[in-house]
């Protein structure tokens, strides 16, 4: 394996996200922080506790996701496609670099800012709320699995986008909405048995309820169920990458 390819692509996409800080790090902190002040305390005020959990701390698995499903995507979204758009691409697919080192080198920038955007909220969290973390180690593990499985499908679209207006598409009209109804601000408990039963079809659900579990031991649905969809959604991109480099979709034309 070119390690120093692997390392050149991370470098470069790292340094452009430490350029525009502005809105890659501050303004999804503090547009999350406002999710806290608003819900936290007009909302929170309404509702005492869901499974004896404070409403304010019920929330901050689900913003987590939130910021860190849609980063995942633009970052690696934009990563990709702004080498199409300036027609350097072809510079990077004639070197002497595998499909594979590119893929780890756009994905592997893109779930590290999210990651490290996830961590900033987290820490943002405890200063709104009483935090506590059941278990460290399965949280951390279900944001490595959902930065990477997202920036995936974020790499995904920066191919199949022939136009900048197309990167926010998906963004904007599928995962947002499917994260707001996903359980990030209420339990599917709390909804009728009709639509507990239609939620069960959004994907997002399985990835909230399973971060949740991770802080306080309470979740919408099984906990390997969600890590099963987790590594299914995983597989399902990855074999779409696979085929994008086999048949040079949208990267030889």
């Amino acid at each position: 394996m070119n390690l120093h390819a692997v390392k050149a692509i991370y470098a470069f996409e790292m340094s452009r996200a430490f350029r525009t800080i502005m809105q890659s790090i501050i303004s999804p902190v503090l547009s999350t922080s406002l999710y806290f002040i608003v819900f936290g305390a007009a909302i929170g005020g309404r509702i005492a506790q869901i499974d004896g959990v404070s409403y304010g701390a019920f929330i901050v698995p689900g913003l987590i996701m939130l910021q860190l499903l849609t980063q995942s995507i633009a970052n690696a979204s934009f990563g990709i496609y702004f080498p199409r758009f300036t027609g350097t691409i072809y510079e990077l697919l004639s070197a002497p670099i595998s499909p594979l080192e590119i893929v780890l080198g756009y994905v592997g920038a893109a779930a590290t800012k999210s990651l490290m955007l996830g961590l900033i909220i987290l820490a943002t969290a405890a200063l709104f709320v009483d935090l506590h973390i059941a278990h460290p180690v399965w949280m951390l593990a279900f944001m490595v699995l959902t930065a990477v499985t997202f920036s995936l499908l974020g790499f995904i679209i920066g191919i199949w986008a022939d136009g900048f207006e197309k990167l926010q598409v998906i963004p904007l009209l599928i995962v947002t909405p499917l994260t707001f109804l996903g359980g990030t601000f209420y339990s599917i408990k709390m909804l009728p048995e009709f639509w507990q039963t239609v939620t069960l079809f959004n994907p997002v659900v399985y990835l909230v309820s399973g971060f949740r579990w991770s802080f306080y031991e309470i979740s919408d649905v099984n906990v390997g169920v969600s890590l099963g969809m987790t590594f299914v959604f995983l597989i399902v991109c990855l074999a779409i990458i696979w085929r994008i480099f086999a048949t040079g979709y949208r990267l030889k034309a």
